[in-house]
């Protein structure tokens, strides 16, 4: 059984292929739904009305065959009891006397016009075995002793049997005699029939082949009508959505389809004329940004350097100009860095920012991040936690990483309420993350999808420690894109909130799953399962709905080609949106495309 199955599997793989083949086919081909459907229901319809027409041609064919059974069988009985009137069976010479009137029998109906109508026939005679010996003529034996019953009561007997692998009529009725009755039968051949109704059968067959071989061309033709223009119109509206705006429908008539043309090129050229637009908007707005943060350097050299004069001889002035030198400086670092920040913003946006990916040690820079915020936690009385294994390392950009990890220590600090901040680094085959984890204010419902978001602030009035400048975890997000990686949210109303980076191994690879789990394991479910997910009691929305990424201008689905489709957001039909779930199922993890909350579980 095993090596037969060893035998088989080949087969099986060859029969699984072929039917995933035909199965899209039949998903992807309208024209070949509409041409199946149209044969199936034909070959019912045709089938059906092969088999009435068969039916009733057989039926009628039958009761002409018995009806002229029935003549010839009356004819010769009249005849018989004309020639056998003065013949007793019982004595001698009846044999000689029945023969010669079967005989006779034979000759003269043979000619008549019932004859014509049934064919050929064969004819019997017998007293039966009842009431004396047995007179017989003619082959009797070929009928059978129900039928020999029924005639020897006196009644007329019909019957269809087969003799000799013959289908044959048989009909019986009693002839009189001067002595006793004889019982006469007839036996017609349907032979002829038989030849009849297989002719039929063939010509129904080949015709209803040649019915359905027509129909199912003419439904290609009429499907064809319809299917061309659309997937012309598929088509188009591809070439339209990677990038072609000058693409439009051919407008040939003026039915429906052509109606349809009109306004898809209509549509069409009202949105490449907005994207145009925009485009030029967004280069402007860019351009703008870039010049700008050009053009404040010269001055803001000057205006340091004056500042690091003033707070030099700090200690030559006045109290109250002393506290101005230190808040100009401190305010200047903070516009320095603002700046910075805008600069590699704008290179992010023009899709010019280059990945320096080297094989890095992530605790080592992860360290260095946090050695860099020490002091702000030191300010704020917070304590850092860490969890760094060593050994772990990856292929990436250090100076990103290390941004990215100062960005959410940074923020972790600014919103933890003075409690301890915990990092944790796992790494697996694939992936490697880093788990900013704060036990602070947390975020409120709808904030989760809003914190990577340029200048947005959970509270406006809230000072912060750190004096950021509102951009960076968006540029973390986009240093996490970069690498192909996850930077993802989690929080609660006083549970403090989290932030989980997960890195490829390799630049270019795939993550399905994330090493760390995002939210707190200590919130059991009502199954006695852990809750991360954050669905009842959370702030974090389900399925989470965040901020999209930047696309890349020559590439409308951006140019992480592992994406897929995720940075289409709400454009994703239901069957491709990865978080179109059952409410059982843990949504998948989504990428870093765009700024989204950790579903749960173990991912």
């Amino acid at each position: 059984m095993r090596r037969l199955a060893r035998a088989l599997a080949p087969l099986r793989a060859q029969a699984y292929e072929l039917g995933a083949l035909v199965a899209a086919s039949w998903r992807r081909s309208l024209e070949l739904r509409v041409v199946v459907s149209t044969l199936a229901l034909s070959s019912a319809v045709v089938l059906v009305l092969g088999l009435v027409l068969q039916s009733e041609i057989a039926e009628r064919l039958l009761q002409s065959k018995t009806a002229g059974a029935l003549a010839q069988a009356e004819a010769g009985r009249v005849v018989l009891e004309a020639e056998l009137s003065g013949v007793d069976p019982d004595r001698e010479g009846a044999q000689e006397s029945i023969d010669a009137a079967l005989q006779r029998l034979t000759n003269s109906d043979s000619a008549s016009p019932a004859s014509a109508t049934t064919g050929e026939f064969r004819a019997a005679l017998t007293t039966g075995a009842g009431n004396g010996p047995e007179v017989s003529s003619g082959p009797v034996n070929q009928v059978t002793a129900e039928q020999r019953i029924t005639v020897a009561e006196g009644g007329l007997s019909r019957q269809y049997t087969t003799v000799e692998g013959v289908p044959t009529l048989v009909i019986g009725q009693p002839v009189s005699t001067a002595g006793r009755e004889l019982q006469f039968y007839l036996l017609f051949p349907l032979e002829g029939e038989r030849q009849t109704l297989s002719l039929i059968q063939s010509t129904l067959v080949v015709g209803c082949l040649v019915l359905l071989v027509l129909l199912a061309a003419i439904a290609s033709l009429v499907t064809r009508q319809v299917v061309r223009p659309i997937r012309g119109a598929a088509d188009v509206a591809e070439r339209f959505a990677g990038g072609h705006l000058d693409e439009r429908m051919a407008v040939r008539g003026e039915d429906e389809v052509a109606r349809l043309a009109e306004s898809y090129n209509e549509m069409a050229g009202s949105l490449a004329a907005q994207i145009a637009q925009l485009e030029e908007f967004g280069a402007l707005q860019r351009r703008f940004t870039s010049d700008v943060s050009h053009e404040l350097r010269t001055p803001l050299t000057t205006v340091r350097m004056a500042a690091d004069v003033l707070y030099a001889s700090r200690d030559e002035l006045l109290p109250a100009l002393q506290r101005s030198s230190e808040l100009l400086v401190t305010e200047l670092d903070r516009f320095e860095e603002l700046l910075g920040d805008l600069l590699e913003i704008s290179r992010l946006d023009a899709g010019v920012a280059e990945l320096g990916a080297e094989r890095i040690d992530v605790s080592a820079v992860v360290h260095r991040a946090v050695e860099a915020v020490r002091g702000i936690a030191a300010d704020a009385g917070t304590e850092l936690v860490l969890d760094l294994p060593d050994g772990e390392t990856v292929e990436a950009d250090s100076r990103r990483v290390e941004r990215i990890v100062r960005n959410l220590v940074a923020n972790a600090i600014d919103h933890g309420e003075g409690r301890p901040v915990e990092v944790t680094m796992a790494g697996d085959a694939a992936a490697l993350a880093v788990l900013v984890r704060d036990h602070g204010v947390g975020l409120r419902p709808g904030e989760a999808d809003l914190v990577f978001n340029r200048f947005w602030r959970a509270e406006e009035s809230r000072a912060r420690r750190s004096g950021g400048t509102g951009l960076g975890l968006s540029i973390s997000i986009e240093d996490a894109r970069l690498h192909g990686g996850w930077l993802q949210a989690w929080g609660e109303p006083g549970r403090g909130s989290a932030f989980r980076l997960t890195l490829p191994r390799q630049v270019g690879g795939h993550i399905s799953a994330s090493p760390l789990p995002l939210g707190p394991p200590d919130r059991p479910g009502t199954d006695g399962s852990d809750r991360r997910d954050g669905r009842p009691g959370s702030s974090v929305p389900t399925p989470p709905w965040g901020m999209a990424a930047r696309r890349d201008r020559d590439d409308p689905r951006g140019d992480d080609p592992r994406a897929g489709d995720a940075g289409r957001g709400d454009d994703l039909p239901p069957a491709a949106d990865p978080w179109n779930v059952r409410p059982d199922d843990p949504p998948p993890v989504q990428p870093a495309e765009r700024a989204i909350t950790d579903p749960g579980g173990d991912r």
